[in-house]
């Protein structure tokens, strides 16, 4: 039964991970958070609509795991894919943000 939770225990972490550097380095959050909440909303809701797209044309479907929380939001839609997603965005802003300044520094 505890294995249900991995999946979304190591988004978890890795969200944990990126928030530490980001605080460190001050990339996103604690550069600018109502742009980084902007950023990170329209993104998420752009991924999210693709999700769906996918899922209601039959390309996309969970398939089911024993590491993933029986909870969806929609059918094929875990809870665990918005963790999932938020990581994704996240990343890349934090990503894009620190090679920005790595590149004006050059």
């Amino acid at each position: 039964m505890i294995e249900q939770f991995y999946y979304l225990l190591a988004l978890l972490v890795s969200i944990s991970g990126m928030l530490v550097l980001d605080k460190k380095y001050k990339l996103a959050f604690w550069f600018d958070k109502k742009r980084t909440y902007k950023t990170l909303g329209i993104t998420m809701l752009v991924f999210i609509v693709w999700d769906v797209l996918g899922i209601a044309l039959g390309i996309f479907f969970h398939g089911g795991s024993k590491y993933t929380l029986p909870i969806r939001i929609a059918p094929e839609f875990p809870i665990e894919e918005l963790f999932f997603l938020f990581l994704l965005c996240y990343v890349s802003l934090v990503l894009y943000t620190g090679w920005s300044r790595v590149c004006k520094r050059t």
